[in-house]
């Protein structure tokens, strides 16, 4: 069976893709800083009968990415690895003349620095897979430049540059930016309290990431959107 590493993986985006990869049969290697949540979340996409490793931690800890990808070695390889952890550096957001550098830092470390360790960390892997492919979880705020967006949108903008030098310099893998779109998730939440518009579930969004799986098309930057509605 194909192994998967997601991190991030407790609840949101992460569970939801977590769990459309189970239902493939995927073995997964999981990740995420709390462990009950992560247990649970687990316990649950384990009952498509797959095999799954929680891994609580911090993925800007050397030691948890490392073991992160000795525990998909365990399971065989890896063939798919979903940065999907990510950190705000203020909640709520703030404008940029009130956004705490500490927090910047965080953002950068989690969002980009951990990334591409963790990218280092499993490549050995990803080359020996039949079909190995890297994913970095975007955003809109990537690209755009929306009113206290702009230290996260800066780390992932950052984050969008290092999927595409990856792409570049791996042209045996696949390597996807994928920008999500606007979803219904707890970090949204955090990021915009008082913001109460109704929006779409992780759930639906997933499929525009089982597409790319499944097509392999070109490396590089990808709208969910877009691809859930046929295009790209």
């Amino acid at each position: 069976m194909p192994v998967a590493i997601i991190t991030g993986a407790s609840k949101g985006l992460g569970r939801a893709l977590a769990r459309a990869l189970a239902a493939r049969g995927w073995d997964l290697v999981l990740d995420a800083r709390t462990p009950e949540v992560l247990k649970a979340t687990a316990a649950a996409v384990a009952s498509y009968g797959n095999r799954v490793e929680a891994r609580a931690g911090d993925v800007t800890d050397p030691g948890h990415r490392a073991e992160l990808v000795a525990a998909a070695r365990q399971l065989g390889g890896c063939d798919l690895l979903v940065n999907n952890a990510s950190a705000l550096g203020a909640e709520p957001l703030v404008r940029l003349a009130e956004l705490p550098l500490d927090g910047l830092r965080r953002a950068l470390e989690v969002n980009v620095v951990a990334a591409l360790g963790l990218v280092q960390e499993a490549l050995p892997l990803l080359r020996g897979a039949r079909a190995g492919a890297v994913i970095t979880v975007s955003s809109d705020a990537a690209a755009e430049a929306y009113g206290t967006w702009g230290g996260y949108g800066a780390s992932k903008a950052a984050l969008d540059r290092l999927a595409a030098v990856l792409g570049v310099e791996e042209p045996g893998l696949r390597v996807w930016a994928v920008d999500p779109g606007d979803m219904a998730t707890d970090l949204y939440a955090a990021a915009v309290p008082d913001d109460d518009e109704p929006r779409p579930g992780p759930d639906s969004v997933a499929p525009a990431f089982l597409r790319l799986l499944d097509e392999r098309p070109a490396s590089g930057r990808y709208g969910a959107q877009a691809l859930l509605e046929g295009g790209r």
